[in-house]
């Protein structure tokens, strides 16, 4: 059990739910640590299977406060698949590889969300090319935030854990 519960997990942990908590704050439209927290945990947390899981209940417990919407299903799996961008991440972590993940990111969320609310009854788009062109057109300002949330706040995460491994070796990989 202490394999698990390192120093290293508790911080990266510790990051996750704070960056989910930080939701409920008061924010720009999709400008959140949502694909942050999914890359960040996919990058450094050890075991696959709670590198999905911890970010997933993180962002659940979130929206259980922000409420839920009619599209999560296609939110949770841009993120379960961002997670697996930061399993990538683990075997090179840079500024280059996290910046391009960063992007590849914003992309999947992007195409998934917005073809989720294209297929949605609530929105009024035709079931055509010229509805699906329009509503990805309409979310272009989203996606615009939503990439400056990501690469923002994946500069913050891996910033403070390259400097909190500096000044804490215990946190380095063992």
């Amino acid at each position: 059990m202490n394999k698990v519960f390192t120093p290293r997990f508790i911080f990266v942990v510790s990051v996750i739910f704070v960056a989910a908590i930080s939701r409920l704050l008061p924010h720009l439209p999709n400008v959140t640590p949502i694909a942050a927290i999914a890359l960040f945990g996919g990058t450094y947390i050890n075991r696959k299977s709670f590198a999905f899981l911890i970010p997933l209940i993180a962002l659940f417990v979130s929206d259980l406060f922000i409420g839920f919407y009619p599209e999560m299903y296609a939110i949770y799996l841009s993120f379960a698949i961002t997670v697996s961008f930061g399993f990538l991440l683990r075997k090179k972590t840079n500024l280059f590889t996290t910046f391009t993940a960063s992007i590849a990111s914003s992309v999947v969320f992007f195409i998934l969300t917005n073809f989720a609310v294209w297929i949605s009854p609530v929105y009024a788009y035709s079931m055509d090319l010229k509805g699906l062109t329009l509503c990805y057109e309409m979310a272009i300002p989203f996606f615009r935030n939503e990439l400056i949330g990501s690469l923002a706040y994946n500069f913050l995460f891996f910033g403070a854990f390259y400097l909190a491994k500096q000044r804490f070796p215990v946190l380095a990989k063992a």
